[in-house]
């Protein structure tokens, strides 16, 4: 599509978004009045402007002009220069005091401003203080302007300028004509590809360091993405040397400087000489994690007496009796700092938990729960009767400036309490496991809940399974199946998956089936009938709440996009009540299932009970309940909140009816259905089936292809990572 030019003054603003410069605004070009949208960080009623783009029509507010680039030219003239000072841009600068300013300087106002901020002293009203102020406005306003100009001719966005300019301020565009490379510093995250093009681009010669150290660090952020804390030296460097078509020998050489300068860690396993490189994040954190797991370990806190006496009573008043496992568990966790449960469905690890809790209260600990999700904390806060928080609100998280989490919590303002029990662990990832050990108090007990089988956690790191491996940690896997469980065939065949045994599929009086499909039209219209009509009409089960559509994959006839958008059309259909938002081609509709899909600290909430606070995460899922569009904003109604999104942040939100495997971890939903059909052979292994079906707690239908349910249950990959964690563990460090 063509671009388009146009050129006129800013005469009004309808609506900026301070966090990422999102803006409606009119322009007038001397013939007319146009609408303009577009990321524009600064800007003033009565600026000249010259913007590039195209019209594009709103659904709701019809032609607009979209702004893919823009010029804003410094007012020359004293008319140009008075409305500029004037517009309330400058702070500490009214109609009044801009009218002096520009009586007494005239056309050359702003280079004195800029370079002689001192003379603004002779203006009645103004400071010293207040006239470097006013100078330093004007030099970033006017440099944050030549920054995106300059910044534009090799395609960066202003909203990635805007990110620049937060971390180099002014010295920005010299700093990135030295080294382009910068713009992949994690706090501002620009693809490396576009560091490519800036430098080719270059007019000056650029060290080629710094582009071996930006590629370097580009395949240790890719595999960390992918779950790793690090890479072996031998495969780290040969990747580079394909990247970026550079000799061994120099990528060798500047690694080393690196490793020197402490912008990369290297860390050499004792047992076998294999060097691993890291990013400084996550060497940090592993090796913090191990040091106060250590520290736990060889400091605990004062064992409970008479521990089996008290087992004993619990017996007795629940009328039950524990497992030998089971009360091996009890025993360890109240008689040693630290202790590891695990075990799978329907193995008594509730139960076990609870005797736990209850004899730690009798003995006046105070004891604190936690897990990842929301929905794993409201579930332990289910099963054992005691408050749960997610361990972000547990931390208390904030934010900081690049809008990464901050906790509350930590080294120098510590959880109080005597005891932290955490589940669903296996979903934790180094950096936050790194920020629970940072908050945890000296002589504090520590219990970890988990099932070790299930898929490792979406960021990097491999925590729990690195914790047992490593040998260290008072570990207990429950591994019998209670009868009562075993009425259940989903506990059944989940345990026989993780044996690497086929399931038991051709049972039709129990609560796990399978329904045979010729081909992917059968699957989708299969998946899309029983959601919609037939397990809610036979069992009253809701969509929105009890049935979830669990995926393998995002891709293909079986994956999420096309299963979303068949549930869509027929759960919520269209009509002349329910409004809709097209979001990057996908549409949203009033009274969608709707799940967040990154973590957004910011996002304003309100529970039942009044309390407010702000922060939406990863994996969680809601009802889309209103859009309101004179406001740009809508509300999503999750399990305990409801949350408010301005449209900037609707693009976070997607489709739920159907959620990949990986998404679903820390959740369980009362009935799930598994579809199988042509499933991308790299997703079909082991403990992603065996995930899904633990999702499940009173139904479970797959639906498909009996022979990828076989394909699974062989494959025992188990998403293996790259992490140190366990090494860090076992050795001294």
């Amino acid at each position: 599509m063509e671009k388009l030019e146009l050129s006129g003054s800013v005469e009004s603003i309808i609506y900026h978004n301070e966090k990422n410069s999102y803006t409606v605004f009119v322009i007038n070009t001397g013939d007319e009045l146009i609408c303009a949208t577009g990321i524009i960080p600064v800007i003033a009623v009565g600026e000249s402007i010259k913007v590039k783009g195209v019209y594009k029509i709103h659904q709701t507010y019809g032609e607009q002009f979209s702004v893919e680039s823009y010029e804003k030219e410094v007012p020359a003239t004293i008319p140009a220069i008075y409305n500029y000072l004037a517009s309330g841009n400058i702070k500490g600068v009214g109609e009044a005091t801009a009218k002096r300013i520009v009586d007494q300087f005239g056309e050359q106002t702003i280079q004195i401003i800029e370079n002689h901020p001192e003379q603004l002293i002779q203006i009645r009203g103004i400071s010293r203080e207040k006239a470097f102020k006013i100078s330093e406005q004007i030099i970033n306003a006017f440099g944050f302007e030549d920054l995106c100009t300059f910044l534009m001719s090799y395609g960066i966005t202003a909203e990635e300028a805007v990110k620049i300019w937060a971390v180099y301020g002014t010295e920005s565009k010299n700093i990135i004509k030295e080294n382009p490379y910068v713009v992949c510093n994690e706090n501002i995250g620009i693809d490396f590809q576009k560091a490519e093009d800036m430098s080719q681009k270059s007019e000056n010669s650029i060290d080629i360091s710094y582009r071996i150290k930006a590629a370097l660090n580009h395949i240790l952020m890719h595999n960390a993405s992918n779950g790793f804390t690090c890479i072996p030296r031998e495969q780290l460097v040969p990747t580079c040397v394909d990247f970026i078509e550079i000799d061994e020998g120099t990528i060798e050489m500047v690694l080393n400087e690196c490793i020197k300068e402490a912008t990369l860690y290297s860390y050499i396993r004792p047992e076998d000489e294999i060097e691993f490189i890291f990013l400084p994040i996550y060497y940090q954190a592993e090796t913090y994690v191990a040091s106060r797991i250590k520290m736990l370990l060889e400091h605990p806190p004062e064992p409970i007496p008479n521990v089996y006496d008290k087992i004993a009573e619990i017996e007795k008043y629940e009328r039950i009796e524990y497992a030998d496992l089971q009360k091996q568990a009890i025993a360890q966790a109240l008689t040693k700092g630290m202790l590891i449960l695990t075990g799978g469905p329907g193995t008594g690890k509730t139960t076990t938990l609870n005797a736990i809790i209850k004899i730690l209260k009798d003995n006046k600990e105070v004891v604190f729960l936690a897990a990842p999700t929301g929905r794993a904390a409201q579930r332990l806060s289910d099963v054992t009767g005691c408050e749960a928080k997610t361990i972000h609100r547990l931390l208390e998280v904030g934010w900081s400036e690049h809008d990464r989490p901050v906790f509350k919590k930590n080294e120098d303002n510590l959880l109080k309490c005597t005891t932290l029990i955490i589940d669903e662990t296996s979903m934790i990832d180094a950096l936050l496991m790194e920020s629970v050990m940072r908050a945890f108090p000296l002589n504090c007990r520590l219990i970890f809940v988990g099932d070790v089988d299930q898929l490792p956690s979406v960021g990097a790191g491999n925590v729990l399974r690195d914790i047992i491996n490593s040998g260290k940690v008072p570990t207990i896997a429950l591994n019998k199946v209670f009868r009562q469980s075993m009425e259940s065939l989903i506990i059944t065949n989940a345990h026989l998956i993780n044996q690497g045994k086929n399931p038991i599929i051709d049972r039709v009086d129990k609560d796990f089936f399978f329904l045979k499909c010729r081909n992917a039209d059968e699957m989708k219209n299969t998946v899309v009938s029983l959601c919609s009509t037939r397990l809610p009409r036979a069992y009253g089960y809701s969509v929105m709440s009890e049935i979830q559509v669990l995926a393998p994959s995002k891709i293909k006839s079986a994956g999420t996009y096309e299963l979303n958008k068949a549930l869509q059309a027929e759960i919520n259909p269209p009509d002349d009540t329910k409004i809709e938002l097209v979001i990057d081609k996908k549409i949203l509709r009033l009274g969608d299932k709707v799940m967040q899909q990154k973590n957004n600290y910011n996002i304003n909430w309100v529970r039942n009970d009044g309390t407010v606070g702000t922060g939406v995460f990863n994996g969680e899922i809601g009802v889309l309940s209103s859009i309101n569009r004179a406001g740009r904003k809508v509300t999503v109604t999750f399990d305990d909140k409801i949350a408010t999104y301005t449209y900037d942040d609707v693009v976070q939100l997607d489709l739920a009816y159907c959620v990949t495997v990986h998404k679903s971890q820390g959740n369980e939903f009362e009935v799930v259905i598994i579809p199988l059909w042509q499933t991308p052979k790299p997703l079909l292994y082991r403990n992603l089936f065996y995930t899904a079906v633990t999702r499940a707690k009173k139904l479970l239908i797959i639906v498909g292809d009996s022979s990828e349910i076989e394909a699974m249950v062989e494959n025992e990959k188990k998403n293996l990572r790259y992490t140190m964690l366990a090494e860090f563990l076992e050795n001294e460090q």
